[in-house]
């Protein structure tokens, strides 16, 4: 029921309260006059009952919101995912955002959007401009990138009942299925790119392919991040891909090569030849563990174009993260099981760690088929193995005209070999008998005949 309080607040104004449609009280600040209050508060309420029962409609808080400029809405989009947009409620990448930005600012180009009241039935332009970048040839990976910027950013609104419904709703999806794979690099290649790249190179390239750690993480490794004692480098949550810190394991000679590296200097005096004049907005450690380069695919290409390593063949492309796909695949050749791989490649699946990186390997293929083919076939030219057919036979000898009581079995084995060992049975004593049962059930009509003719003359 609608009411006023007695005494004003502070400012002299009474506050007032009422019943919403929902059946909460809700208060508000009314004027200095108890009785103007109350009257407002008793016509809210009425209202609000009508609604209730189905006389008024719902009242949408998106029309309040539908004037306001889209810059001014995707410019509060952006500060909210600075702050606390990505996963478990971390702030978004620099890169991420700055992708955010840019491709908003495009999409508001291309689709002549000033107010958010014009996304309302921008469904079939956004299609239309997915449709052109895909006659251009954009892959399906990107143009769903591009169109989950904007969707993101409706359900961001929807979110907020900055917009009554997500305008964007059933839109065309894309096969996203990768138009090329990354390949393992084989030992060989490995030792050719490490020792075919300059001494700071080298080092990022054992340290990608030894841990498996990815180009932006290696980013923002510093010194204190590596730990002598428990020999490895602790990844903070604040820039790992999924939001959780972590424990990368590092090995002996590596870590040694860490801290000869450390004790140069080096990696300060990088930064300062090639990123001082540089306009990339990513920060650069007080402390550098290593020296990262702009683009560490451009610098691996071009050491492998060099040493006649091919960019890309028929089992797949190489380049900077195909350090990693051959990381994981190094774990999984050393026997390490289904966890242990999934913990060292820090993934939150195994279907991750199996289905994505994981690589069939064609000479292990064959050699398990070898190692099938030798548990089950035994061929013939093999001298350890062959069998002579005469001894795998048990047949029972039985001959028409021998006397009664005369007809014997006749064994593949002798008495000798059941006496060695100290008397004891021979090991393939088993299978004989097996063999010799079998044979008595296997006797031709021929043989069933002549022991029923021996057994109607003895009687």
């Amino acid at each position: 029921m609608a009411g006023v309080r007695k005494k004003p607040n502070k400012g002299g104004k009474f506050q007032g309260w009422y019943v919403d449609y929902h059946g909460k009280r809700k208060f508000f600040t009314g004027t200095k006059k108890r009785k103007e209050t109350l009257q407002i508060a008793e016509r809210l309420e009425d209202e609000h009952r009508q609604i209730r029962l189905g006389y008024r409609p719902v009242p949408d808080p998106s029309k309040q919101h539908s004037l306001r400029p889209f810059a001014e809405v995707a410019a509060e989009y952006i500060r909210w995912g600075k702050a606390q947009g990505g996963r478990r409620n971390k702030p978004w990448g620099a890169i991420h955002a700055r992708n955010r930005k840019r491709q908003l600012e495009r999409w508001q180009a291309l689709l002549g959007l000033e107010t958010l009241s014009d996304l309302f039935d921008a469904l079939p332009k956004v299609e239309e401009v997915l449709y052109e970048m895909q006659d251009k040839g954009r892959v399906g990976k990107t143009l769903t990138n591009f169109g989950e910027t904007l969707s993101a950013f409706c359900a961001w609104c929807l979110e907020r009942k900055y917009l009554s419904a997500n305008p964007l709703q059933g839109m065309t999806k894309f096969d996203t299925s990768p138009k090329s794979i990354r390949r393992v690099m084989t030992i060989e290649e490995l030792q050719l790119l490490l020792e075919a790249s300059p001494p700071h190179l080298r080092l990022l390239f054992e340290l990608a392919v030894l841990t498996g750690i990815r180009v932006n993480e290696l980013r923002n490794l510093t010194v204190d991040h590596l730990d002598l004692e428990s020999e490895g480098l602790h990844l903070d949550e604040d820039w790992t891909k999924n939001r959780k810190s972590g424990f990368q394991p590092l090995p002996t000679l590596l870590l040694q090569r860490l801290q000869d590296w450390i004790a140069s200097g080096k990696a300060k005096e990088l930064y300062r030849k090639y990123r001082s004049k540089s306009t990339d907005a990513r920060p650069i450690p007080s402390e550098p563990l290593l020296f990262v380069p702009l683009n560490p695919r451009h610098s691996i290409h071009r050491i492998m174009k060099r040493i006649g390593i091919a960019k890309e063949t028929a089992k797949g492309k190489l380049d900077f993260h195909a350090l990693r796909t051959t990381y994981i695949n190094l774990v999984d050749g050393s026997g390490a099981t289904v966890k242990e791989a999934q913990s060292l490649a820090r993934h939150s699946t195994p279907a991750m760690t199996y289905n994505v990186y994981g690589r069939t390997q064609a000479p292990r293929l064959a050699q398990a088929v070898e190692s099938i083919a030798a548990t089950v076939l035994r061929p013939e030219d093999d001298p350890q193995q062959k069998t002579n057919l005469d001894e795998r036979k048990c047949v029972i000898c039985v001959q028409p005209d021998d006397p009664p009581g005369e007809t014997q079995a006749k064994l593949p084995f002798g008495s000798e070999e059941l006496e060695k060992n100290g008397g004891g049975v021979r090991r393939g004593f088993e299978s004989h008998l097996s063999c010799f049962f079998f044979s008595l059930f296997s006797l031709n009509n021929n043989h069933i005949h002549s022991l029923t003719m021996m057994k109607r003359k003895r009687r």
